[in-house]
């Protein structure tokens, strides 16, 4: 049996505001289906992603913003910041963690500048959404064996 994450829910508090950040970072807009003003799923897909994300009204209960750590694998760190903040995202500086095996929670351990090395999975840069849900994006260049 195949187990395929395909989508994650965003928890948002305001749905436009939402749609107009993940469409303006270059995310495909999917669907937006509105039912009535007490149900509505907007979703989006990262360039090259096979997972989504959703937003809307009545498909959570989460606190808004209460997302940390979704991680965006790109094969380079420094240029998917680049164009993250060429499209308006205000994006964190590079950072690898001071124990070189994956990061902390919230800042801690946090050393500026990619891991010694560029190892593949150690360099990291983050943003929020505008209700503060928080993706990382993770520099993989090559994949342990297995994955």
């Amino acid at each position: 049996m195949d187990y395929r994450l395909e989508l994650i829910v965003l928890p948002v508090s305001d749905v436009e505001r939402a749609r107009d950040f993940y469409r303006g970072i270059g995310f495909h807009e999917d669907s937006d289906y509105v039912a009535d003003d007490d149900f509505r799923v907007v979703q989006f897909t990262p360039p090259g992603s096979g997972c989504s994300i959703a937003f809307g009204t009545g498909i959570s209960d989460a606190v808004p913003g209460s997302v940390d750590n979704v991680h965006l694998v790109v094969e380079d760190v420094v240029a998917a910041r680049e164009e993250l903040l060429s499209r308006g995202a205000e994006v964190s500086e590079v950072f690898h963690d001071e124990d070189g095996v994956f990061h902390h929670a919230g800042d801690l351990k946090r050393v500026s500048g990619l891991s010694p090395g560029r190892a593949s999975y150690g360099s990291f840069a983050s943003f929020r959404d505008p209700d503060g849900n928080e993706f990382l994006l993770q520099e993989v260049s090559e994949r342990y064996p297995g994955r």
